[in-house]
């Protein structure tokens, strides 16, 4: 039996991976603006510069907080098909 789904629709999780990747990126940036001055001897950016760079943790569990969620939908689906 061939599998009905395109490759263009969405599944259940996409819009969490997505949002988790941008997330992931803004705190890889923050983190590499962060770190450059002590690598450069300039001045130290402020405190919460460095909270900033703990987005990437963040974008990384709502990342794969989607591919779980990707993977229940498709467990779902296959029970579905089976019965």
């Amino acid at each position: 039996m061939r599998d009905k789904t395109q490759t263009n629709s969405a599944v259940p999780g996409d819009r969490l991976i997505r949002a988790g990747a941008i997330v992931f990126f803004v705190g890889a940036v923050a983190t590499l603006v962060t770190v450059a001055p002590l690598f450069l001897g300039a001045t130290p950016f402020p405190t919460y510069m460095f909270g900033l760079s703990m987005l990437m943790g963040v974008g990384f569990l709502i990342a794969g907080a989607g591919v779980l969620r990707s993977a229940a939908a498709g467990r779902r689906q296959a029970r579905g098909a089976e019965g």
